[in-house]
């Protein structure tokens, strides 16, 4: 560290906000450093929570105003539940929540099938787009999945058919 150096002026733009009379904001602003011991602006008002809410480990507290539309449930809901016990910066919080995106998509068709509506995935997926400006990148994913499927099926077959051979 002895070998630093402490003048930094040969950088170009170095210590330009170090001025406030050049502080876009000195004027205005009356400077107390109050930022650094917590809030420094009047908290909204809680909103109600009737519905169970997340929030990171890392705060204390749940933010004054949140998102309600789509409550935690089913098998989605308990894995986002795990993952909020674990902190931010940790892959054991995020992995388990795009699982859980995953899985409440796969929950919101099983729903919509059992209230009589059947979603147009073609439609959502915008596939027929992709048909137009990505028809090899189509037919590229449908030998995939088309490849996926029989191999699991040949397995499986394979696997019980092997059953009864040994009986």
């Amino acid at each position: 560290m002895e070998n630093t150096p402490r003048d930094y002026s040969h950088i170009i733009g170095w210590g330009i906000d170090a001025d406030p009379k050049n502080d876009p904001t000195y004027p205005m602003k009356r400077r107390t450093d109050e930022e650094q011991r917590g809030y420094t602006w009047q908290r909204p008002t809680q909103q109600p929570i009737d519905v169970e809410v997340f929030h990171s480990i890392e705060r204390p507290n749940v933010s004054a105003v949140f998102g309600t539309s789509t409550p935690p449930s089913g098998l989605s809901g308990k894995i986002r539940r795990l993952a909020f016990k674990k902190s931010e910066n940790d892959y054991g919080h995020w992995l388990p929540l795009i699982l859980a995106d995953r899985i409440n998509v796969v929950e919101g068709i099983i729903d919509d099938i059992k209230n009589g509506k059947f979603p147009n995935i073609i439609a959502e997926k915008g596939m027929k787009a992709d048909w137009q400006h990505n028809r090899s990148g189509v037919i590229q994913k449908a030998a995939i999945g088309a490849f996926v499927i029989a191999a699991v099926v040949a397995w499986k077959w394979g696997k019980s058919s092997g059953a009864k051979r040994s009986r």
